[in-house]
């Protein structure tokens, strides 16, 4: 039993390093088709990947369908990407969600969600993108009461308490 047991393990460890940077090229490659302009088949090398749970792929098919590049536009295909991204913690998809939660593309609207993952993504975010990204929180925030920002506040403290899941 001890010896199968060695095997299966053996196996799996086998798998995830041949696997993984099998995964780590075919991003290189969507990504490099993606900058040639060919944006149906960088969809279609994307999609598998963003399948198999890969955050930037999972971003990036979101962005392509909020903008109908390679797919057609819709920006309730593209929150669900953005979703699954940001549940991974990738700030740029936890933008994105944020401004379509504001915006009620693709869900309903709901400003406070909206501002909850906007300030999600300013706090996993750096850089020039964090600067960004304070502007657009900011300009949502004028437009809500101070007790919708304190909801969305908590709700944001709640999200990261939860690691981003089925916030």
């Amino acid at each position: 039993m001890n010896k199968l047991l060695k095997q299966v393990l053996l196996v799996w460890v086998c798998f995830f390093a041949l696997t993984g940077p099998a995964m780590a090229d075919s991003l290189s490659e969507a990504n490099r088709v993606y900058d040639t302009g060919d944006y149906e088949k960088a969809a279609k090398l994307y999609s598998p990947l963003a399948k198999e749970g890969n955050a930037e792929a999972q971003y990036v098919l979101g962005m392509m369908y909020r903008a109908g590049r390679g797919v057609s536009q819709d920006y309730h295909e593209a929150g669900k990407w953005y979703r699954l991204a940001a549940e991974q913690g990738h700030p740029i998809a936890q933008f994105y969600l944020g401004w379509i939660y504001a915006k009620g593309r693709g869900v309903p609207k709901d400003i406070i969600k909206g501002y909850m993952w906007l300030n999600i993504a300013i706090a996993n975010a750096d850089g020039e993108a964090r600067k960004e990204f304070i502007v657009d929180r900011d300009s949502i925030a004028a437009s809500m009461t101070a007790d919708q920002i304190a909801k969305a506040q908590e709700l944001a403290k709640k999200c990261t308490a939860k690691k981003f899941k089925r916030c």
